[in-house]
């Protein structure tokens, strides 16, 4: 059994699930047929549309029923079987009902099958489908950061970095299987994530941590995945120039079902090693006990054993508890509401989030107003899931180094990427030629890392405990920023001037003073972020210097 579920294994498993559940990012793929088929106006759509950003955003539900179900200890003593059993995959299943009932109801409203619904009711499917993704994402990231505590910043990277593919990988799979039918690419949705939820969702669990320098398999791991982006991009490139037969179209989806099924060979090797060393350090053990004679009779309990430090010579560090705050230091949503803290990473969140939702929510009115070809304005389009691809690994992969090899917070990389967004701002403010190759590189890029850096940042400060509520409400600053900034900063600006008659703008003057705004809310977040950095310095300062005494023993 070990052999099939370890915390290896999780790491695949939460994959797979993590890109299959990313439905909330291909709306424009199945919106048009929702909106001719319900007799919808553009108005009426986007209503739908932001029910569904709500639902895909609001995880606090998510979080609190992880903590009801999930349980959790300070002390050395491993978890029961019982408790090892009983968390994870109750959350996953609630978010797999949800993202299948939600979109079987707008599959078969779209189909015919019942009677067009009242707004309100396709409103609330809308936001109920897109609500299952926070359930699957809430447990993905935190039973992560829980099996592989000390380098949280990586493996929330590598989960929110495939969150962030889905949609691309969603689209392979509506361009082979739906052959253009958004109809079936609906009922694709509603099938697909429960499915892989159903066969993957009992392998997500709380791991007892066996030690170990486990490092080197999360590289591994970060090395498909980057390997899964470079394919991506290839395959995105090459269908929007090339016009692919069928068989080229299924033979390079195969390549990437085969490239998405490579974590669990390194699952196998990872579980391998450690078996091998645990078995190592037994005889270890047993042969010193030998030779020194049976001094004493004394025999520690199993979990003294389980839990004990290995000697150093063999590289092997126990990884326990004490990479997390004291029991007493732990807060609940409520107590972190109360924070100083909390407020600020939420006001951060509004721009570093908010903003990036902005942006990409209007880039071909972007792209259109400074007259670039509908190629390079889909080409723009399908690539900003590569940049935020790259911030979400990036950012938990670089955290992780600045931490345990520098020393430095990680709000400090966190400051610098807003100051990073007030620059890609400004690029794409000024409208200069090619300006869209550069300004939302460098603005997709921060949106992804504040999506690794955020859940870090939140768990070392308020503790592990309640973490998936207390993110998930941080979180909401992404709709609610993107509503400020989207709603009535950029699209009343761009209204106001426009052409009266088609509502349409050309020049740089249509984006212009929109962009200078979000510069400028960008840099009152910087200042706000920095503020942070110089209020948690000697929190992480102290975070920092007791791993190192830990993991150095």
């Amino acid at each position: 059994m070990e052999w099939v579920a370890n915390r290896w294994t999780g790491v695949a498993a939460a994959i797979w699930i993590q890109w299959s559940c990313g439905a909330s990012y291909t709306f424009s793929i199945y919106s048009p047929v929702l909106k001719s088929t319900q007799s919808y106006d553009q108005s009426t759509l986007d209503t739908v549309s932001v029910f569904k950003d709500i639902g895909a955003n609001f995880g606090i539900l998510s979080g609190l029923l992880y903590s009801a179900v999930t349980p959790y200890s300070h002390s050395h003593v491993p978890p029961s079987k019982w408790a090892s059993l009983a968390g994870p995959w109750v959350v996953v299943a609630a978010g797999a009902i949800q993202c299948f009932f939600g979109f079987l109801f707008i599959w078969a409203s779209v189909v015919g099958l019942i009677s067009p619904p009242p707004v309100p009711v396709m409103c609330f499917f809308a936001w109920l489908a897109s609500n299952g993704q926070t359930f699957l994402n809430t447990t993905n990231v935190v039973t992560g950061l829980r099996n592989f505590p000390r380098y949280s910043g990586t493996i929330i990277g590598i989960m929110k970095g495939f969150l962030g593919l889905s949609g691309a990988i969603l689209i392979q799979l509506y361009h082979v299987f739906c052959d253009g039918d958004p109809t079936t690419y609906l009922l694709l949705l509603a099938c697909l994530p429960a499915l892989i939820c159903i066969l993957f969702m009992f392998l997500l669990r709380i791991y007892e941590v066996n030690g170990g320098d486990y490092k080197k398999h999360l590289d591994d791991f970060s090395v498909v995945t980057v390997i899964i982006v470079a394919y991506l991009m290839f395959m995105i490139i090459l269908q929007n120039f090339v016009s692919l037969p069928y068989w080229a179209r299924i033979f390079l989806f195969v390549v990437l079902v085969v490239l998405l099924a490579s974590p669990f060979g390194i699952a196998t090797k990872a579980q391998w090693e450690e078996s091998w060393i645990s078995a190592q350090s037994y005889t270890n053990e047993r042969d010193a006990s030998t030779h020194k004679g049976a001094s004493s009779n004394y025999s520690p309990p199993v979990d003294e054993v389980e839990y004990q430090e290995l000697p150093s010579d063999e590289g092997q560090v126990q990884v326990t508890s004490d990479d997390m705050l004291p029991h007493e230091e732990e807060k609940n949503l409520w107590q972190a509401m109360c924070t100083v803290d909390f407020w600020m990473l939420f006001i951060t969140m509004i721009s570093g989030l908010g903003s990036g939702l902005a942006t990409i929510n209007n880039m071909s009115q972007i792209g259109q107003s400074l007259g670039y070809s509908t190629i390079e304005i889909n080409n723009l389009v399908s690539l900003w899931s590569m940049w935020n691809f790259l911030g979400r690994f990036g950012g938990g992969q670089i955290s992780d180094y600045i931490m345990h090899n520098k020393g430095w917070p990680r709000p400090l990389l966190m400051t610098a990427t807003l100051g990073t967004m007030i620059l890609g701002h400004l690029t794409i403010a000024f409208g200069f030629p090619g300006n869209l190759y550069l300004g939302p590189v460098l603005v997709g890029i921060c949106y992804g890392a504040h999506w690794s850096l955020m859940p870090t940042i939140t768990s070392e400060i308020f503790g592990v405990k309640h973490m998936g509520t207390i993110f998930n409400a941080i979180a909401a600053a992404s709709p609610l920023g993107s509503y400020i900034l989207s709603v009535k900063v950029v699209g009343y600006i761009y209204d106001n001037q426009a052409d009266k008659e088609d509502n349409s703008c050309f020049g740089i003057h249509c984006f212009m003073v929109s962009f200078f705004i979000l510069a400028g809310v960008a840099f009152l977040s910087f200042l706000v972020g920095l503020a942070l950095y110089f209020r948690t310095r000697r929190f992480y300062k102290l975070v920092v210097l007791k791993r190192l005494k830990h993991y150095a023993k």
